[in-house]
């Protein structure tokens, strides 16, 4: 069955093309559009699944942020955090026309729905945050800045699925081969080369190895902008970015927000599995 979505373009304010899926959702449908922002090396895949099920109801974006999948790379390394990524979504928000929306961020794409919560309160209806909170925990940002950025590259998928499954095992220990594929089908591409690779800039491991930058300060702050906002939280439940005490003080922040874990799972929840699509189901059922 063919995609619902077609691709789009935007541009930076720092002349970068940047790239999202636009899933257009009925004809004549005056619902909320959903915003959908991955994580730190990834890209519009991720959220394919779920935008196929939304855009039934409702507009979808899937934004790529600069230096991921067919965004722009950027000239200038430092532009890579989480603050230049939300300067660049709100120019396309603005392009669109979009005043309110609901949102969904996994990992960094959540941190970036705070920051922007916090800049403009009251604007989202609804939010989804996959396996982040105004917390990050030492051991999980350790992890990835052992991955990040390494430019490994693989001869055939079944070499880059293997890879993976050596470096993520620990986060999906139930994963067979067939859910590996699946998974560096998601996070790389086939190069000029024949080779494959991850779908990202290795750049964008220097800035977040510098303090401040993979986990913005004060975002207690930012999510207290988020008090009263119907909100599910996914969680893995061998996640080491998110621990069950941030779980539990965001819980208290905000008593609109319900937790979703997923077991046997860590960093992060790809959200299609079951419970959560039928926890975000009901979030939206919810939101005109």
């Amino acid at each position: 069955m063919a995609a619902h979505y077609e691709d789009r373009f935007w541009t930076s304010s720092d002349g970068l093309t940047l790239h999202y899926r636009n899933y257009a959702g009925p004809d004549g449908g005056d619902k909320l559009p959903v915003l959908c922002m991955h994580g730190l090396t990834r890209n519009a895949r991720d959220f394919a699944g779920l935008a196929e099920q939304l855009c039934a109801t409702r507009r979808v974006i899937v934004t790529e942020m600069r230096g991921r999948g067919q965004s722009d790379y950027a000239p200038d390394s430092d532009t890579y955090t989480p603050i230049t990524y939300v300067q660049d979504v709100e120019k396309l928000l603005a392009e669109q026309g979009i005043t309110r929306f609901i949102a969904v961020g996994t990992s960094m794409g959540g941190l970036m729905t705070m920051l922007m919560a916090a800049a403009q309160p009251g604007r989202m209806a609804a939010v989804v945050m996959n396996d982040i909170g105004p917390e990050v925990d030492a051991s999980g940002l350790a992890r990835i800045s052992g991955y990040v950025g390494q430019g490994r590259s693989y001869p055939t998928w079944v070499h880059a699925a293997r890879a993976l499954s050596e470096a993520h095992g620990a986060a999906f220990p139930d994963y067979d081969l067939d859910q590996w594929l699946e998974l560096a089908k998601r996070t790389m591409v086939v190069t000029q080369n024949g080779r494959i690779s991850f779908d990202y800039d290795m750049a964008i491991a220097e800035p977040f190895a510098k303090p401040g930058n993979a986990a913005p300060p004060n975002l207690w702050l930012a999510f207290e902008a988020l008090r009263g906002v119907p909100m599910v939280l996914v969680r893995g439940g061998l996640s080491d970015l998110l621990s069950a005490d941030t779980v539990k003080q965001m819980g208290v922040r905000n008593p609109a927000m319900q937790v979703v874990t997923v077991p046997r799972v860590g960093h992060a929840p790809t959200l299609d599995e079951p419970e959560v699509r039928a926890a975000i189901q009901t979030l939206l059922d919810g939101v005109e």
